[in-house]
């Protein structure tokens, strides 16, 4: 154990003289929360919709109007009028325009005689996120349009009623389970491969192995210290990025205590696997080369950003065997729902089960080079 223990306190060490490399590990998971989370959780606003009125009577009027207090309300879209629908069209060709809401003429005829009146919207579909704020408005826009002004005392038609059990969830909360996973990856990625690597370039292994220390300590300590290194990370992610997206109580002690055990957990599992991929590499180049394409591989599949729900097959088998998708799911288990340990059991377990056999694998496939 003594020997263990010394591997482990020279990491430590050798760790501590490198703040430079302790800030960068630490900031850029920070950055990136703070940058995605508000890139891709706010509303779409300001788009700009022209308005071709080819009918130009009252309840035309009505519909315009309704526009407008979308402009002044929501936002998320301000009107220009245009007088010809070519030109409109070719501004949205152009992207001057997001959208082209036509008004046909006979419009006003077909809503007095109740004869299916409509209304056109063209719009530009090569930006999904666009596309779909605008048609949600316009949809929603027309179907306040249809609504009869007086109600009627007793409800012909079924409605359905929306209950949250949970508060509002903002992208930048949802977003921080996933930024955690990659402060305790990217801690493994340097500590766990770069630094193995290079100390195994260096000879630093086989000084070790020429002393009484086993393959089964020399692994072990480096495994320990690189799970420090990540809980390090980790924690520091899950303390700043709780206070910057806002979660509820962020200090709550019992939540800190679970989510700090699967980040424990989390730790050692991720440094046991990149151990198990280092374990016969000697070309100090080959992890910088594949550590972006091991992150694509871990990080997107795991639902850290989008459903897995919306995966093809194949990217969801991926997931299944992804360490990342269950501390994902557990640290979002335990973050924005805040529940106990009953609902992350199987989250635990896998992880406990895939440390247990990449360490295994690690050190039997460990072997001295000279």
């Amino acid at each position: 154990m003594h020997r263990m223990l010394a591997i482990f306190e020279r990491e430590l060490r050798r760790f501590r003289r490198s703040p430079a490399l302790m800030v960068m590990s630490l900031i850029f998971p920070v950055m990136q929360l703070i940058v995605l989370g508000y890139a891709f959780g706010g509303q779409v606003r300001n788009l700009k919709l022209a308005i071709v009125d080819q009918d130009h009577r009252l309840p035309a009027v009505k519909l315009r109007e309704l526009t407008v207090a979308v402009t002044a309300n929501a936002r998320t879209f301000e009107t220009i009028d245009y007088s010809d629908e070519g030109q409109a069209l070719n501004d949205l060709r152009n992207g001057r325009v997001n959208g082209v809401l036509t008004i046909p003429a006979g419009f006003s005829e077909r809503v007095l005689d109740k004869n299916q009146p409509r209304v056109a919207l063209i719009e530009d579909n090569t930006d999904q996120f666009v596309s779909s704020a605008m048609i949600g408005s316009i949809t929603g826009l027309v179907t306040a349009y249809d609504e009869p002004t007086l109600q009627a005392r007793r409800a012909t038609q079924p409605r359905l009623e929306i209950v949250e059990i949970y508060p509002y969830v903002p992208y930048v909360q949802y977003l921080l389970p996933g930024s955690t996973v990659m402060s305790i990856f990217m801690m493994v990625m340097i500590g766990g491969g770069i630094i193995f690597i290079d100390d195994k370039a260096r000879g630093l292994h086989e000084g070790y192995l020429v002393t009484p220390i086993t393959k089964l300590e020399l692994i072990t300590g480096f495994n320990l210290s690189g799970t420090v290194k990540a809980v390090m990370a980790g924690s520091v992610l899950m303390t700043l990025g709780s206070i910057i997206a806002g979660l509820p109580n962020p200090f709550d002690p019992m939540r800190m205590l679970r989510v700090f055990v699967v980040i424990v957990i989390a730790s050692l599992a991720l440094v046991s696997m990149m151990f198990l991929l280092m374990v016969r590499v000697s070309d100090p180049l080959t992890p910088r080369a594949i550590f972006g394409v091991l992150n694509t591989l871990l990080f997107f599949p795991s639902g850290a950003v989008y459903p897995q729900q919306a995966f093809p097959p194949w990217m969801q088998v991926i997931a299944k065997v992804d360490p990342f998708t269950y501390i994902v799911h557990a640290l979002k288990s335990l973050m924005l729902k805040n529940t106990g340990f009953g609902a992350i059991t199987f989250d635990l377990m896998y992880l406990v089960a895939f440390a247990a056999v990449t360490m295994t694998a690690a050190t039997l496939l460990f072997k001295r080079t000279l």
